[in-house]
């Protein structure tokens, strides 16, 4: 009779365990899904789905990374490319991130090491997407030139969500739309033309609205000295010729050698014997932008503050 009991109790005992592993199992799934979002990207319109608040996350945009680096998850990066930071992300040098190639030329094998929860790629890596999503959930998080505010938000938003920084998220972008009201207060009053160029080794290229750098006219209200530039990510090739004949008020300059670490070329072509007839030459209203931020790490938090900064600033000299 005892041994018939012992034997029931146990029986009991193992019933009521497998109910509760599977209770718990149940529950574990039910958290996992929760704990789970879906991005849509551009290279993925169904969407990617992407655990919250991934612990080691790779990021080749480094608008993304400045971001992150604002909203203090900088203990979720794991690795990005090093080559090419701006001097206000140097901190990201630091051994405890990996290098992972550079913006052009990922380096699979290191990126795959890390085991990665994410990975965030722009427009330089977008190529090598299906590459990236063998290693780990990849997202596409770039800006749309056409649509800069739009994007920029959306983009900043998806980090809020993946990290539940939602609250912070909207109180960054809040301080973001003063700024860019307070911009555009001073290009109204200023009510000036200006051109926006880039120097790239004695070649310029100039930047109309909805193009890279199409945010000075488009968002910050800076009237185009010409309305008919082509809209580009590369920009309209242009001679110093044109841009004596467009005769600009205010001259906005991104040096892409300075930017990737080579020799400037902005010097030259402000000296030239054309450009320094112009009349923003002439009225010390040439703009010389941070390239790094203007030309690597565009739309992020910090960086979109310190191009309202540099823009205000240059648009008050």
């Amino acid at each position: 009779m005892k041994k018939f009991a012992l034997l029931f109790i146990a029986l009991v005992t193992a019933v009521v365990i497998s109910a509760c592993g599977n209770q718990s199992s149940d529950s574990k799934g039910s958290e996992n899904k929760e704990d789970q979002i879906t991005v849509k990207h551009d290279l993925d319109k169904n969407g990617t789905k992407v655990t919250k608040n991934p612990k080691k996350v790779v990021v080749f945009n480094f608008g993304i990374l400045d971001t992150l680096d604002k909203l203090g998850l900088q203990g979720s990066v794991a690795g990005l490319p090093k080559n090419s930071l701006p001097d206000y992300l140097s901190s990201y040098k630091n051994d405890k991130y990996t290098d992972v190639g550079s913006l052009k030329e990922p380096d699979f094998e290191k990126v795959a090491d890390l085991d990665p929860d994410l990975i965030i790629i722009s427009g330089r890596q977008s190529d090598s997407y299906k590459e990236f999503s063998k290693i780990a959930p990849t997202i596409y998080l770039d800006i749309d030139s056409a649509k800069y505010m739009e994007s920029f938000k959306s983009n900043t938003e998806t980090i809020g969500k993946i990290f539940n920084k939602e609250d912070e998220v909207k109180s960054q972008l809040a301080k973001i739309d003063d700024s860019i009201s307070d911009v555009k207060k001073t290009a109204e009053k200023v009510n000036k033309k200006g051109l926006v160029i880039m120097a790239n080794d004695g070649k310029i290229s100039a930047f109309g609205p909805k193009s890279r750098y199409g945010l000075i006219h488009d968002v910050f209200g800076v009237t185009p000295a010409d309305q008919n530039i082509e809209a580009s990510t590369h920009g309209q090739s242009v001679s110093y010729e044109y841009i004596s004949k467009t005769n600009p008020d205010y001259l906005f300059v991104v040096d892409r050698g300075t930017a990737i670490g080579e020799t400037s070329s902005t010097k030259q072509v402000v000296e030239n014997d054309y450009v320094k007839k112009v009349n923003a030459v002439k009225n010390d209203h040439v703009v010389y932008l941070d390239s790094a931020t203007w030309y690597l790490s565009g739309g992020g938090l910090e960086s979109m503050a310190q191009m309202i900064k540099e823009v205000k600033d240059g648009l008050e000299k």
